[in-house]
């Protein structure tokens, strides 16, 4: 720039402003400016002041924004912002395919921006058409999906409880395979259920080195939680053996230890788990923040070799003399180690909804028989979904403190009204917060959103996401730490999470001034790119 044709001062004065004005952008306007909140973006770090600024569906800018100008302005001031949450475990996938459920209400009220489907090695085999479903019902959050062993053995060899022959084995890869090709962000297995229970680890490392090929991750529900069978300290052991041995990070999904005679089980847990990753093994975990879990009666009680064949083989176990027996006995001992008939309630039971948010022992006392003849009874016409109260404070928060561990949620979307279902399914990360952050400081509150955040797209490789940066995807939460709160209990479940004012999802206003939106800013995320496949 030349200044020879003006005057001296006029020119000093114009180079020193150009000097120390802010440098000018392509475009200086924004969709969004979210103004003056507390940044929390989603590393550890603690909160700092600043503006965010949202285009096009992703940060633009974070810092100071005061010149800058938006169609919309967001008064963050006393909020904290941070990165849409992400559920590395969540139930939410065949209910988003619906047209009712597609708004995943209870998932945004919580500040949940992105769900991974098909857990616990159950759910769809065929991506490409799970895929199509959730766009057509319009879904308002993002989608990641896994593919799920238990299914594609199901799919392959029904419910049989043997080894799989040489062909089977090449039609479960092939499967997988086919998944991961179709965007699948890793596997999900479940040796805890049947028929996932019937895989040996050489199988499941087998169908892991496939998925390893891709990049993904490994997620199982653990073969055992307590001392069904291999005991919990080596179901742990399995996991990591498998990350060893094929070559992907393997993830213990709702870890935890399970029932009376485990609790305390959580500090070699984190041995196990620190040592594996001083080895090189990348070995995580996540886990919701209640001290109940929740499953099927069978799931809870029944043993996996009177699951074999399915559910018309266990009601013939059921009625034969010697077979009922020896169920009823191993029911019998699953309810020990569950604490008693008193920490099993029900949950959800089509054929007599009266038992719904009732006690095991309440209906054993309804029928006048022991509790074990109870189950037998229900099992014949259904299979319950029950909470187990069976976790000690002790070992969730040791657990929780970990830097290896993220949140989840393994929560299911049912329509309002519907059963009595777990209150995770509502409130899961407001109450991290609130109980674990605020009122009993197991943890800071960087920390908290951290294992909600980045950790969770640093280990499944989500893209852009986790993170408040500049040209990340907009998932944006912005929430007033006063009000967070998540008031579902376990007697009345169906109530909104409460505290998050605005929720973006991929720039989009999914939720705005606390109130949700109508249109679908959601997505089937693939893993090679952040948008839509």
């Amino acid at each position: 720039m030349r200044f020879s044709h003006l005057p001296r001062a006029l020119a000093a004065g114009i180079l020193l402003a150009a000097a120390t004005a802010p440098p000018l952008r392509a475009q200086d306007g924004y969709d969004v400016i979210i103004r003056n909140g507390r940044v929390l973006d989603g590393t550890g770090n603690p909160w700092y002041r600043a503006d965010v600024g949202l285009r096009g569906g992703r940060i633009a800018a974070v810092g100071d924004l005061a010149g800058a100008r938006a169609a919309r302005d967001v008064d963050a001031a006393g909020l904290y912002v941070a990165p849409g949450f992400i559920d590395v475990h969540s139930h939410a996938g065949e209910g988003l395919a619906t047209a009712a459920l597609s708004h995943g209400r209870p998932l945004l009220a919580q500040g949940i921006t992105t769900v991974l489907v098909n857990p616990d090695g159950g759910g769809a085999t065929d991506m490409a058409r799970q895929r199509a479903a959730l766009q057509a019902a319009g879904i308002r959050v993002n989608v990641a999906q896994m593919v799920p062993h238990g299914s594609v053995r199901q799919r392959v060899m029904g419910m049989a409880d043997r080894a799989p022959t040489p062909a089977e084995m090449e039609r479960m890869r092939a499967l997988v395979r086919a998944g991961m090709e179709e965007g699948a962000f890793g596997i999900s297995t479940g040796p805890w259920y049947a028929p996932g229970s019937f895989a040996k680890t050489e199988e499941l490392i087998d169908l892991s080195k496939v998925v390893a090929g891709y990049g993904g991750a490994y997620s199982s529900h653990i073969r055992d939680e307590a001392d069904y069978s291999v005991g919990l300290v080596a179901a742990v052991d399995e996991v990591i053996r498998i990350g060893r041995e094929a070559k992907l990070r393997v993830v213990a999904t709702h870890l935890k230890a399970l029932g009376p005679r485990v609790w305390g089980y959580s500090a070699a847990l984190v041995s196990r788990i620190d040592r594996a990753r001083a080895e090189g093994v990348e070995v995580f975990a996540d886990q919701y923040p209640y001290t109940a879990s929740a499953t099927s009666l069978s799931g809870a009680l029944v043993p996996r070799w009177a699951l074999a064949g399915g559910d018309t083989a266990l009601r013939r176990r059921i009625g034969d003399p010697a077979e009922g027996a020896r169920l009823r006995a191993e029911i019998v001992e699953s309810l020990h180690r569950r604490g008693g008939a008193e920490r099993i309630q029900f949950r959800r039971h089509r054929p007599d909804p009266t038992i719904e948010g009732k006690t095991l022992q309440w209906a054993a006392e309804r029928g006048r028989v022991q509790p074990a003849d109870a189950v037998l009874a229900l099992l014949r016409v259904g299979n319950p979904g029950v909470v187990s109260f069976n976790m000690l404070d002790e070992d969730v928060d040791r657990l929780m403190k970990q830097p290896w561990m993220m949140t989840s949620s393994d929560g299911d979307l049912v329509p309002m009204g519907e059963g009595v279902p777990h209150p995770r399914s509502y409130g899961t990360y407001p109450r991290k917060i609130r109980e674990y952050v605020v009122e009993r400081g197991v943890m800071e509150l960087a920390a908290a959103v951290r294992s909600m955040t980045s950790l969770p797209a640093t280990v499944f490789r989500i893209p852009d996401r986790g993170v408040l940066r500049e040209g990340a995807v907009a998932d944006v939460v912005v929430f007033d730490l006063a009000r967070v709160n998540d008031p579902a209990t376990f007697s009345d479940p169906h109530r909104l999470a409460e505290g998050m004012v605005h929720v973006f999802v991929n720039g989009g206003d999914a939720v705005r001034d606390g109130r949700l939106g109508t249109a679908t800013y959601g997505r089937v995320l693939s893993p090679r790119r952040s948008g839509e496949r």
